[in-house]
């Protein structure tokens, strides 16, 4: 069995759910690796499957001011360092069909970011790396759209593949969650993560100085969100956590104190233990007499 299936059945059987967790973007090496090593020693003690997740590059932005981070050929290597010094796998995205090759080198799993959830290029060239692949539901997609996304990745040959819920747009500058579509995203037949950051954006909702837009969002929500999406009995939760999220150049509003994380893990793998959502619930449709 090759590494990514290993890691992939690794990934579907997990109990209560996996982590996929770290900054938006690479700040610097030093941030990344302390970062990792402070979410890998919270994941070991609550015995987690854990992924690190961080950008090299955010090229989705709203305003061309955005940080947008190291680039490709310096990203990577600060990935291929996390992964080598505390032994996690790495999760980071790519935005365009050339950039694949490189990213499967480093990468375990390759994330297609929301926006670009139907280009069938991007993904067929993200699916010919042989790693897992987790697509994000666009905000403008219904969750059917997945089944499509899903089978585009399977049909280059490759079953490995993920699905993610990163809400919906709900007006202009905001954003909802609908709890069905955790449940209507397993006709993909694949594990179905929910990303509990990204979904409290409030895009384009926040105006620069000097002129521009940046995303705005919700953090104090993203416990409400983490909640239903782990009593729901999704496989997996995406998450951006950060040090000092009034700092972070980029989705600060939505991503997570690592002050905070072990105390809200804490709960959600409590929750994860006593729900039964992963099980579909056998309705008897029957007449009914005591």
């Amino acid at each position: 069995m090759d590494s990514s299936t290993l890691l992939f059945n690794q990934l579907k059987t997990a109990e209560p759910f996996f982590l996929l967790a770290g900054p938006n973007v690479i700040e610097s090496e030093d941030h990344i690796l302390y970062m990792a090593k402070r979410l890998k020693d919270i994941t070991s003690k609550l015995g987690l499957k854990f992924v690190f997740k961080s950008s090299f590059d955010k090229a989705n932005r709203t305003s061309s001011k955005s940080f947008r981070g190291p680039g490709l050929a310096e990203g990577l290597k600060i990935l291929e360092k996390v992964k080598t010094m505390y032994d996690v796998p790495i999760i980071t995205d790519v935005h365009e069909s050339i950039q694949c090759e490189a990213v499967g080198r480093v990468a375990d799993i390759i994330q297609i970011p929301a926006f670009l959830c139907r280009q069938t290029d991007l993904l067929v060239a993200a699916a010919k790396t042989g790693k897992i692949i987790n697509i994000k539901k666009g905000q403008f997609c219904a969750p059917s759209v997945m089944v499509n996304s899903a089978e585009k990745v399977r049909l280059a040959g490759n079953q490995n593949v993920m699905v993610c819920e990163r809400g919906t747009m709900f007006g202009y500058n905001d954003l909802i969650v609908d709890p069905r579509n955790f449940e209507w995203m397993r006709e993909a037949n694949c594990p179905v993560v929910a990303d509990i950051t990204h979904s409290l954006q409030q895009p384009a909702g926040k105006k620069l100085e000097g002129g521009g837009v940046a995303s705005g969002g919700l953090r104090e929500l993203i416990p409400c969100i983490a909640r239903t999406a782990v009593a729901v009995g999704v496989d997996g939760i995406f998450m951006e956590v950060h040090n000092d999220p009034l700092s972070a150049p980029v989705d600060g509003p939505t991503q997570w104190p690592l002050r905070h994380l072990e105390e809200l893990l804490e709960e959600l793998v409590a929750i994860g233990r006593v729900s039964k959502g992963k099980q579909q619930f056998k309705i008897d449709l029957t007449p009914f007499r005591d």
